[in-house]
């Protein structure tokens, strides 16, 4: 396993590489200007603003750039904000926390919460409880996270006044770790509700296969209850697929937490993402763009090695 485990970090770095020069072009030849971002309504003359230019270094090649960008990773510097001038990993530092908390709440809500549901809705097809689970599902699969906000919002903060309407803690008041639960909560559920029902329907559709296979028929023929052959012999081999979809969701949540944390005010990652695509802070889109490639990775690497912890045929072996 360490062998593999090692094979797959050196196969990520020239990914992370190709990645970022990807997102590097994309970013630098976008239209707009960060030079008019920054100079706003000021009256500066032509030469001033060259001067600013060449202070930030846009008036180099692109490739150039992009080589001096990577010298300063190599060094564990990822730049300064073209907006304040504070360090990119300060930046990104400080937004880390709420983001991974709400991350880490949506995935352990919807896990807990779709794994049972998928299991009931696989051994009781085609019931009314099937039926339920199934339309539930795809209303979280259907509705967009803007919309499922906006809904949240007016029915439990503005109909019913049980949760705040946004923001990571009330305002005036010291950390408290029941508070900032309570502010969790809204962003949290509605952002787990859509990853629900995408578990909810692998879970259905994985136990469905597992359960009509001849080693449950033998279980069942050998006088187990039920139940002890749903949970002993059947979910295990039926979360193998749940197993890569835990590495393929960071991705989709770190989508969902770009519109979510803007609705609800939540100072993450996501919002910092929006802040700098609408302010053209190029060193601050890097940074990001670097961390979630790296998160994703290890998302992907984790899944494997889960994988194999819950089905001992595989080998993560070097050979594999």
């Amino acid at each position: 396993m360490h062998t593999f485990i090692i094979r797959r970090f050196l196969i990520s770095i020239p990914v992370i590489l190709l990645i970022t020069m990807i997102m590097y072009l994309i970013v630098n030849l976008a239209p707009g200007d960060p030079i008019d971002m920054l100079v706003g309504q000021q009256a500066l003359t032509p030469s001033e603003i060259e001067q600013i230019r060449i202070s930030l270094g846009l008036n180099e090649p692109i490739h150039q750039r992009y080589l001096k960008w990577l010298g300063q990773l190599a060094r564990g510097n990822l730049g300064f904000s073209y907006l304040d001038h504070q360090p990119v990993l300060d930046r990104i530092a400080e937004r880390l926390v709420p983001t991974f908390s709400l991350m880490f709440f949506v995935i352990l809500v919807s896990y807990i919460t779709a794994v049972p549901i998928g299991v009931i809705s696989a051994i009781r097809q085609y019931t009314w409880i099937d039926y339920l689970a199934t339309a539930l599902a795809f209303s979280g699969i259907s509705f967009p996270n803007f919309f499922s906000g906006l809904v949240g919002i007016y029915f439990f903060s503005l109909v019913l006044k049980w949760l705040p309407t946004g923001g990571l803690e009330t305002i005036g008041q010291g950390f408290s770790m029941v508070d900032r639960l309570y502010h969790l909560l809204l962003p949290g559920l509605v952002l787990a509700f859509r990853e629900m029902g995408v578990l909810v329907r692998y879970t259905r559709s994985s136990m469905l296969d597992v359960i009509r296979q001849d080693y449950v028929r033998t279980a069942r023929a050998g006088g187990l209850s039920e139940w002890k052959v749903i949970l002993h012999h059947a979910l295990r081999n039926a979360l193998l697929p749940l197993i890569t979809m835990l590495g393929l969701s960071i991705p989709r949540l770190f989508a969902g937490v770009v519109i979510i944390e803007q609705i609800f005010q939540w100072p993450g990652m996501g919002r910092l993402a929006i802040e700098a695509i609408l302010s053209r802070d190029y060193p601050v889109l890097m940074g990001l763009t670097l961390c979630t490639a790296v998160l994703v990775l290890m998302g992907n690497l984790l899944a494997d090695i889960l994988y194999g912890v819950a089905d001992p045929r595989i080998r993560l072996s070097g050979k594999r």
